[in-house]
């Protein structure tokens, strides 16, 4: 939706999810002067031609940390004064890297009230462009974020990566969408990225692949023994770094199946031992391995994943204390978690008003009954269909 509001015409997305993330960043966009029309899974944008209107409210992102960093770098093409802010937990959740490449171009942007974090408000002439360095990242987010806006800089953005980078699969998404979209993105090195000036999305028809973080609880619903499960509108070949939990899944007992309409899970017996998993590309896979964990026999130690701190919710903390709110010993470590599996009992889960501690041990009350989940609601920001869905595995 970013890159079709920026656009110059009209662009169809189809096969939209629509949740409590997507309606704010909707709102957002139309008060930056995109039109945006729904209609069921479709959603139609009339896009601004990187023409940034000035809104003459702050925007309020609710807890969505991916529209708070894309808009962040978008919004410095207006002119004018844009102020971004949300609930009490967005406003604890960093800004800081972004904020500091994009001074360094020329941006005059701060947090009046949160060092690091929102609300963020900038005082936008347009964007500078220029040269960008990132160093040892907690988010590929703020890479994605100027990497979208750059098309519409005054000069040319190149941006250098320096250290690690979490979720680095991300990127790659990033970069295929801005290719079908119409602009090009030069290479220059595994960690150099060169966008060259004066360039401009090209509105079109798009057809938005399915969602491997969605489709992941019923991945790990069939991996705990209840059937073979079917999800549709996936592709084997996708650049969606969640797609890699299907390879954890087949490493460690169960079958996977790949047809031209999406793919089958089917659980087998868990393979025991003691394994180590490296999750810092795939950080949202990591409470439904944490729960797959749990049922497993073995230790599993969950690593590079320190960045998950600072999620919706603490999800090391909040995935650790659920763990063993059900009788699995778990506990957090400086980068992950260490989990030894066993016999999980019934009990009743603490959210964190987290969708994805929610929608996991969700999964969990299918094998074991007495497993509760509190503030269902909270499934709304990313997959309000969820507890139907999971109904039919029932």
């Amino acid at each position: 939706m970013t890159v079709a509001a920026l656009a110059k015409g009209q662009t169809l997305l189809s096969n939209a999810l629509l949740s409590e993330d997507t309606n704010y960043l909707i709102k957002a966009l139309e008060f930056l002067g995109a039109g945006i029309q729904i209609d069921k899974r479709q959603i139609r944008i009339e896009g601004t031609g990187g023409k940034i209107r000035e809104p003459k409210q702050k925007i309020y992102l609710g807890n969505n940390g991916t529209a708070l960093r894309f808009l962040t770098s978008l919004v410095c093409l207006g002119d004018g004064v844009f102020v971004l802010d949300g609930t009490s937990r967005l406003r604890e959740r960093p800004v800081e890297p972004l904020l500091q490449v994009l001074r360094c171009m020329g941006v005059s942007i701060d947090t009046p009230e949160n060092p690091g974090c929102p609300p963020v408000r900038v005082n936008a002439r347009g964007l500078p462009g220029g040269r960008a360095s990132f160093d040892d990242l907690d988010s590929s987010q703020y890479i994605s974020s100027l990497l979208l806006s750059s098309p519409y800089a005054a000069r040319n953005v190149t941006i250098r990566l320096a250290g690690r980078t979490v979720s680095e699969p991300y990127i790659e998404m990033t970069l295929q969408v801005m290719k079908q979209f119409g602009v090009a993105v030069e290479r220059r090195a595994e960690n150099i990225f060169n966008v060259p000036a004066g360039q401009s999305y090209t509105s079109r028809s798009f057809i938005i692949e399915g969602d491997y973080s969605s489709a992941s609880y019923f991945f790990l619903a069939a991996a705990l023994g209840l059937g073979r499960i079917r999800v549709p509108g996936l592709t084997e070949d996708s650049v969606q770094g969640d797609a890699r939990f299907l390879r954890i899944l087949k490493d460690l007992g169960c079958a996977v199946t790949w047809d031209e309409g999406g793919v089958e899970v089917a659980g087998g017996r868990l393979r025991n031992g003691d394994i180590t998993m490296a999750m810092g590309d795939i950080p949202d896979m990591v409470p439904s391995m944490a729960v797959l964990a749990a049922f497993r026999s073995g230790r599993t130690v969950i690593t590079e994943s320190a960045h998950l701190r600072i999620k919706e919710s603490n999800r090391l903390a909040a995935l650790a204390a659920e763990l063993n709110r059900i009788g699995i010993e778990a506990r957090e470590t400086a980068d992950g978690l260490v989990i030894d599996g066993g016999h999980p009992h019934g009990a009743d889960i603490e959210t964190y008003n987290d969708h994805r501690i929610a929608m996991s041990f969700a999964v969990a009350g299918l094998v074991v009954p007495d497993i509760k989940v509190a503030d269902r609601d909270c499934v709304k920001k990313s997959f309000p269909g969820f507890w139907e869905e999971l109904k039919k595995l029932d």
